[in-house]
């Protein structure tokens, strides 16, 4: 586990955190990533903006596990201030344990990835 973190509850450019979070899992230092913020769509943008990286952004338990089944994400966006905690961990742990299907969408992965 490689925690890219502010530490802090202040205020901050969350591309400097997102990034390092990202480029991990380019790098194959980390398998995914979790990454948190307001409303998680910046974060989720920061995240997508590297080649290799596919960011859902969820706020429930089927985004997470179509994110995952669908999409293959492997890179996981939360907003804090949008959804309460006990739903944010129910994500998470969907999001872990969903397997990617495979079939008809490794060829739309393999678009988003060109």
């Amino acid at each position: 586990m490689l925690d890219c973190g502010t530490h802090s509850e202040e205020p901050v450019d969350y591309p400097l955190f997102i990034r390092p979070a990202a480029e991990a899992v380019v790098r194959s230092e980390c398998e995914r990533a979790i990454v948190l913020g307001g409303s998680g769509n910046g974060e989720a943008m920061a995240a997508n903006r590297l080649k290799g990286i596919r960011c859902a952004l969820c706020w429930n338990e089927e985004t997470a596990r179509l994110g995952r089944q669908h999409n293959d994400a492997n890179a996981l966006s939360i907003g804090q201030r949008m959804i309460p905690l006990e739903t944010a961990l129910a994500i998470v742990r969907i999001w872990l344990e969903t397997p990617f299907e495979g079939g008809r969408h490794v060829r739309r992965i393999q678009l988003l990835d060109e």
